[in-house]
């Protein structure tokens, strides 16, 4: 049983990932079990090419910051759990739970948080009732979102990046994912507000 599972390893869902996980020494974290479903073959950062990020030399490959984001989480944040190699093809509920089903195995968890692509592709089963045309996409690119308030889809269901209705922008991804992790933190801490910042 996860706490919270994340669905998908682009820059929404790592960085989702790397937030949660530097919480690890707070006495409210450090007995919650996350997991990450890291499936990137149909990311847009593995076509991407960076010159205009705050903090990436220019010239990186999304290829390479998707490889170095799976690195950095682990050596780092050793405690979340990596699933590779994996598709999540249903989502399901029940009163208090979650069942996500891959192509593998079924996984249980408290709370999700999906963090896939925004193309019409996108295709877990138990999803269709929450999506919408994109409110920031060309209308003939056909993009989708998940409606949701403030990254909510419904209690204990959260959408990050660009399915959770932002632009295809990286920075704005990596902020929504790391928004959807401070939300949870602060559950966890019982509604006390939580950032993690890390100081020199």
């Amino acid at each position: 049983m996860f706490d919270t599972l994340i669905i998908g390893g682009g820059a929404a869902g790592i960085s989702c990932a790397l937030v949660l996980g530097s919480a690890k020494n707070k006495s409210f974290a450090k007995d919650k079990a996350v997991g990450i479903i890291i499936h990137q073959k149909t990311s847009h950062l593995q076509t991407a090419l960076f010159n205009n990020v705050l903090g990436l030399a220019p010239g990186t490959t999304g290829a390479s910051v998707l490889e170095s984001g799976k690195a950095q989480l682990s050596n780092l944040y050793s405690h979340i759990e990596q699933i590779e190699k994996e598709k999540v093809l249903e989502i399901s509920k029940s009163d208090s739970e979650f069942a996500v089903h891959t192509n593998r195995r079924t996984y249980r968890a408290k709370r999700v948080v999906i963090t896939v692509g925004y193309t019409n592709l996108m295709t877990i089963k138990g999803l269709e009732q929450y999506i919408e045309p994109h409110p920031r996409a060309a209308v003939e690119k056909d993009r989708i979102w998940l409606k949701n308030t403030d990254h909510l889809i419904e209690k204990n269901l959260y959408v990050a990046g660009t399915l959770a209705g932002w632009r295809s922008q990286f920075a704005m991804a990596s902020g929504s994912g790391a928004h959807v992790a401070t939300d949870i933190l602060t559950l966890w801490n019982n509604g006390k507000h939580v950032k993690v910042h890390d100081k020199v």
